[in-house]
């Protein structure tokens, strides 16, 4: 390898690193004001008449482990004394078909949610978002229809947890 070659190498490799570190960072919640520490997540009612009975629980857990696992914020359980809050709940619940077979019948299935949810610093008048969230999961009607549908209403709902704790966390 000539210098040359080489002094280009050792450019491009410096850059690589240092947009490398620029660009993890960015990712980490760091929009989140400084004195930012806590947020209260409560119980997400489910108003969606779905006639699934954990819906509630799934969305309560899967946004408690991304804020807890994902960002430097812990949980408060007493709205009064915590930095944020993320409050909500399922408003709709939709299971319909997706795919028609040979045999006209649905051989996939899809299901969509829906979340009305609003995110807000204690220390501001108003939220920074209130808005719906919408996630939605096929399932094989044919091979597992029961378990299917469990398996597509958790993926939605992981869906929905995600786009909230990404709107709540960047200023994008």
């Amino acid at each position: 390898m000539t210098y040359s070659n080489r002094k280009s190498f050792l450019i491009l490799a410096s850059l690589l690193f240092i947009f490398s570190g620029c660009i993890s960072y960015s990712f980490t919640g760091t929009s989140i004001p400084a004195d930012v520490r806590t947020i209260y997540i409560p119980f997400f009612p489910d108003r969606s008449q779905s006639g699934l009975g954990d819906l509630s629980n799934q969305i309560n857990e899967v946004l408690i482990n991304r804020f807890v696992n994902q960002s430097r914020l812990s949980i408060n359980n007493d709205q009064d004394e915590a930095d944020a809050y993320l409050e909500g709940a399922i408003q709709g619940y939709v299971n319909r078909p997706f795919s028609i077979g040979g045999n006209e019948q649905a051989n996939l299935n899809e299901i969509q949610i829906t979340v009305r949810a609003l995110f807000q610093y204690a220390a501001d008048d108003e939220p920074l978002w209130d808005k719906n969230f919408t996630g939605s999961a096929t399932y094989d009607v044919v091979e597992n229809p029961v378990e299917g549908e469990l398996q597509a209403a958790r993926q939605a709902l992981e869906q929905i947890a995600n786009n909230m704790f990404n709107d709540a966390v960047s200023s994008w």
